[in-house]
C-alpha cells in the first residue's frame, strides 16, 4: 500500500521560525494597543463682543485762560515830618556807678622765643662757617675760601693706609660731618670701599680746627657738610 503524503513535504521543518514570527507580531500588536492614548480638546475660545453703542463721544472743550491778577498798588508816599526845635532845656542826669574802683593789675609776660636746633645746608645758609684764615675775606668770597682751606687741610694731613697699599685698595670715600653751633666738628660719617680708607678719612676730618659757626638770620645754627676724599695708587 502506497502512502498518501509526500515524504518531501515536512510540516514541522520551519515550525519554530513561524512560531517566533507569530509571537513577535502578537507582542507588537499588544504593545501598540496598550500605548494608544486619546486626548480630548478641553480648550475653548470666547470672543469678547463689544457693541458699537458703548462708544461715548467726549466733547472737546477749550480751556479758559484766566488773566493774571493786576499788580498791587504802589505804596503811599511817606508823610512829611516837620522838625520842631525844642525851646525847653532838658537837664542831663548823670548816673554814677555804685561799683568801687579796682586797680587792674596787668601782668606782662615776656615771650622767649625758643629755637629748635635745625640744620641749614652749607649751600643755602646766609652766613657760611668761617674757616680759620678766612676772617678777613669778603662775605661774598667766604664760601670759596672755605672750600680752598678744606682742600689744603686734606692734602696736608693725607696719609695712605699701608694695609690698603699692600692690598691694592683704592677708591673714593664720602665723608659727612656737622659744624655745630660752637664751631666744633661732630657727627662724622663715612662711606667708602674699604674700612681702612674710611678710618683714614675720619682721622683727617677729626683734625679740622674749630671754626666760626654759620649763622641763619643772625643766630648760630648747625651746618651739615659733605666732601669726597679720593684714595688713588700711582
Amino acid at each position: 500500500m502506497e502512502p498518501k503524503k509526500n515524504p518531501k513535504v515536512d510540516l514541522n521543518k520551519n515550525s519554530s521560525l513561524y512560531f517566533v514570527i507569530g509571537l513577535s507580531l502578537v507582542l507588537l500588536i499588544t504593545w501598540r494597543v496598550i500605548e494608544w492614548k486619546t486626548y480630548k480638546n478641553v480648550y475653548d475660545y470666547e470672543a469678547l463682543i463689544i457693541d458699537d453703542d458703548d462708544d461715548e463721544d467726549v466733547p472737546i472743550t477749550e480751556q479758559l485762560k484766566t488773566p493774571p491778577p493786576p499788580p498791587p498798588p504802589p505804596p503811599p508816599a511817606p508823610e512829611i515830618i516837620e522838625v520842631i526845635e525844642d525851646e525847653e532845656e532838658i537837664e542831663e542826669t548823670v548816673i554814677e556807678s555804685t561799683e568801687t574802683d579796682e586797680e587792674e593789675i596787668i601782668e606782662v609776660v615776656e615771650v622767649i622765643e625758643e629755637y629748635e636746633d635745625i640744620d641749614v645746608p652749607f649751600a643755602v645758609i646766609e652766613d657760611v662757617p668761617i674757616f680759620p684764615g678766612c676772617e678777613r675775606v669778603n662775605k661774598s668770597e667766604r664760601r670759596n675760601c672755605f672750600q680752598n682751606q678744606m682742600n689744603k687741610h686734606i692734602k696736608r694731613n693725607f696719609r695712605y693706609p699701608e694695609i690698603a697699599q699692600e692690598m691694592g685698595i683704592q677708591g673714593r670715600v664720602y665723608v659727612n660731618f656737622i659744624i655745630s653751633k660752637n664751631g666744633s666738628i661732630t657727627n662724622i660719617r663715612m662711606r667708602g670701599p674699604d674700612k681702612n680708607l674710611e678710618k683714614e678719612a675720619e682721622r683727617i676730618i677729626a683734625k679740622l680746627p674749630r671754626m666760626t659757626p654759620g649763622k641763619q638770620r643772625g643766630r648760630p645754627v648747625r651746618v651739615p657738610f659733605s666732601i669726597p676724599i679720593t684714595f688713588r695708587l700711582r
